[in-house]
């Protein structure tokens, strides 16, 4: 079982008298950034030349220089930029930066686990990971919560790189909810694997393969895609509040011992075995070498991917009927707005 820690666990003393750079200010580097200003932690934001958060950040009365005056500057470096850009920007702006007693955060195990950022010896790598998007961390943060969160540390150069961790955890509201200790690895592979088999991979591919065997014989497409993917909101938030087993309580009984009989139909032991094989692909490299590659190589399978994704039926459908029920996006605030940009 993961340790959790708590407001009273963590020395945010050891935070305070340091120096930290932000480095991007998208969904989790805008909510970093504010959160920690606010704990009166002296924090930066690195940007790039030409960045379309320089305005938003500035706006919110935070200090914006380049990402290596961050770098140098600071001796707490937290690496919130997209995966596919932290090498980069790592080996570019912030290795030529760092010195002895430094420490290097991310938000995510991905570039660590798999060796595409490696720190010198003399230098703290630490994680702390959100389980909650951007906008959730500020909001919770600013209404006196917080989200949940991770931390890890993968080198201990100064040999009290969790204290660290967790004192950092706490700046951006995490203690208030709770923090689990986790490593790099189980945090990036527990990650990949639930996005990949689970929450988007898996989820994505059921509703649709759902919805085209409803159409395929010959009910109406609108009728497939209430329920297949409108109704799902209804059930994800039953599990969300109350677990799976609340989920079956609140359904009808109708519904409850289809889920029982039949579920384990489609999950087969071969869509296990699947599973597994995903698993294997993900610890040994194997994804993030398929992923690096492409996105290195220019995308064109990925963007391939995306548009044949984008034609489906089922987004025809429901972009109709999604028209037809103007609450669904009453108030909502549009990916950019989320991401804020960079």
């Amino acid at each position: 079982m993961a340790n959790v820690y708590y407001e009273k666990d963590a020395d945010r003393s050891v935070l305070v008298g340091r120096k930290v750079a932000v480095l991007g200010y998208g969904s989790q580097g805008h909510a970093h950034a504010l959160n920690l200003k606010e704990s009166g932690i002296d924090v930066r934001v690195g940007l790039r030349d030409g960045s379309s958060s320089k305005a938003k950040a500035q706006d919110a009365g935070l200090r914006v220089v380049s990402p290596a005056e961050a770098a140098a500057e600071a001796d707490l470096i937290m690496m919130l930029l997209p995966d596919t850009e932290i090498g980069a920007v790592y080996d570019a702006e912030v290795a030529p930066n760092l010195s002895e007693g430094d420490a290097l955060f991310f938000a995510h195990g991905f570039n660590v686990r798999f060796g595409y950022v490696q720190a010198p010896a003399g230098v703290d790598v630490c994680m702390a990971a959100p389980k909650g998007p951007g906008h959730l961390v500020r909001r919770t943060y600013t209404e006196g919560g917080g989200v949940p969160c991770l931390i890890a540390v993968a080198q201990d150069a100064s040999g009290s790189a969790r204290e660290l961790a967790l004192a950092y955890a706490d700046a951006i509201g995490g203690t208030r909810a709770g923090v689990l200790e986790t490593t790099f690895e189980e945090e990036t592979e527990t990650d990949l694997f639930g996005e990949q088999v689970v929450l988007c991979g898996g989820l994505t591919a059921l509703v649709q393969a759902g919805f085209e065997t409803l159409v395929d014989a010959g009910y109406q497409p609108e009728s497939a895609y209430f329920e297949c993917l409108h109704e799902l909101k209804l059930i994800v938030d039953l599990m969300y509040e109350e677990g799976i087993a609340g989920m079956r309580y609140s359904i009808s009984t109708t519904a409850e011992y289809g889920d029982l009989t039949r579920g384990p139909r489609i999950i087969t032991d071969e869509t296990r075995a699947e599973m597994r094989t995903i698993l294997e692909e993900i610890k040994s490299g194997k994804f993030a070498e398929e992923f690096m590659g492409e996105v290195r190589g220019g995308g064109d399978q990925f963007e391939a991917l995306r548009k044949r994704g984008a034609e489906h039926q089922i987004e025809q459908v429901g972009k109709e009927l999604r028209g037809m029920m103007p609450w669904i996006s009453a108030g909502k605030r549009s990916v950019t707005e989320i991401s804020g940009g960079d």
